[in-house]
């Protein structure tokens, strides 16, 4: 197949998802709690334009990659078969020719940073790496997404303290639970797909519990980010902020309780928002503490 630049280029477009951000902004609402967190406010520009930036390279070249994990896979299912390489418009040497580019152009940011971060940046871009082969053996995939999705976090400490203290960790593990709430969502739009091709999610392994799996991860998640919140010393703007989560993931209950395909997937887009409201209250909160309370 012949394709003119303005179709290579869109083709490379759908196949990085830059048409459907949502991915980035799910990666990166973490990655902004850990950099505010960590820098005790607004970060240097400098940092947070790394942050950034390296976001958008490393969510586009993880889809990259789990499109060419999948090549098998994708065709067969209704919602991805015309996903560039299942559909034949890109080869898979291309594919990760592409991948390897971005990330490299990835890397090559980390290296304005510390040792330390550049360090996790490999951890993070094996971790990214392994996701899309994970599926095929682990029967909670989710929980490996929300490590790749809020390694962000401990790479953010990292830069700005040359170290890894607890509170790092911490969100890492509230940014899981949020993803195995969020990616369910997600996968219980694909669940009868997977079981035809093999694929394993917690969809299928939540069964009939997976609207009660959804609900008590995303609890555990706000329950978790509220112990940092008061551990850390955070304020109101704060804690109204997860308020306004809370209120965003009980609209979400209503749109999965009745399974429909439509109301898990809206469930699913929700969540930028509940990302959102959370990191500005954190913004918030931080900015007040030192502009009025100093």
């Amino acid at each position: 197949m012949t394709l003119t630049l303005k179709d290579r280029l869109t083709a490379y477009e759908k196949l990085m998802r830059l048409d459907k951000p949502i991915g980035i902004l799910l990666l990166l609402w973490p990655t902004l709690w850990g950099l505010w967190f960590a820098a005790g406010g607004l970060p240097q520009p400098d940092v947070l334009l790394i942050f950034f930036t390296g976001t958008v390279l490393m969510r586009s070249a993880g889809c990259v990659i789990n499109d060419y994990a999948d090549r098998n896979f994708d065709p067969h299912v209704e919602r991805t078969k015309d996903r560039p390489i299942a559909a034949g418009i890109i080869g898979p040497a291309e594919a990760l020719a592409l991948a390897a580019v971005l990330m490299a152009l990835a890397f090559g940011l980390v290296l304005f940073l510390n040792a330390l971060t550049i360090k996790l940046a490999f951890a993070a871009a094996a971790i990214a790496v392994i996701y899309p082969f994970v599926k095929r053996v682990f029967a909670l995939p989710q929980a490996w997404l929300g490590i790749a999705f809020g390694f962000g976090i401990p790479m953010a400490y990292a830069a700005e303290w040359n170290a890894l203290p607890r509170v790092a960790w911490l969100l890492l593990l509230a940014t899981m639970l949020w993803a195995i709430a969020y990616d369910t969502e997600y996968a219980m739009v694909d669940r009868d797909d997977d079981v035809k091709i093999g694929v394993k999610s917690s969809a299928i392994l939540f069964g009939r519990y997976d609207v009660a799996g959804v609900m008590t991860a995303h609890a555990m998640f706000l329950g978790l980010m509220a112990w940092i919140g008061w551990w850390q010393l955070r304020d109101a703007f704060y804690f109204g902020g997860l308020a306004v989560a809370g209120g965003l993931v009980l609209y979400q209950y209503r749109l999965i309780r009745g399974r429909t395909r439509e109301g898990c997937f809206k469930a699913f887009l929700n969540n930028n928002w509940v990302g959102c409201v959370i990191f500005i209250g954190l913004a918030a909160d931080l900015w007040f503490s030192i502009r009025v309370l100093r």
